[in-house]
């Protein structure tokens, strides 16, 4: 793994670490995702996992804003952090 994969990786567990303790946001990730609380457990080191948290949280511009005003971190950091994990790349199709 690289430095760029752990690095996103840290900033996605401090996301589910917000998420998870946002009582309005949480049940709606996981009503979305179906995610149970075994699953949130487990998927803190599951890379993929990871990124589809990231996902859902980009999904709501205020969303992103909230945490990363939390965290004291650009705006795009999350964007940064999924590009770095997998299923994150840009698909270019010209």
């Amino acid at each position: 793994m690289n430095n760029m994969q752990e690095t996103a990786e840290t900033l996605a567990l401090q996301c589910l670490a917000w998420l998870a303790g946002n009582e309005e946001l949480l049940p709606v990730f996981m009503g979305a995702t179906g995610a149970t609380e075994e699953d949130l457990r487990k998927g803190a080191a599951d890379p993929v996992f990871l990124g589809s948290v990231l996902d859902f949280v980009m999904m709501d511009d205020r969303w992103v804003v909230e945490f990363c005003a939390g965290q004291g971190i650009p705006n795009d950091s999350l964007m940064r952090a999924r590009a770095a994990l997998p299923g994150g790349e840009q698909v270019n199709w010209t």
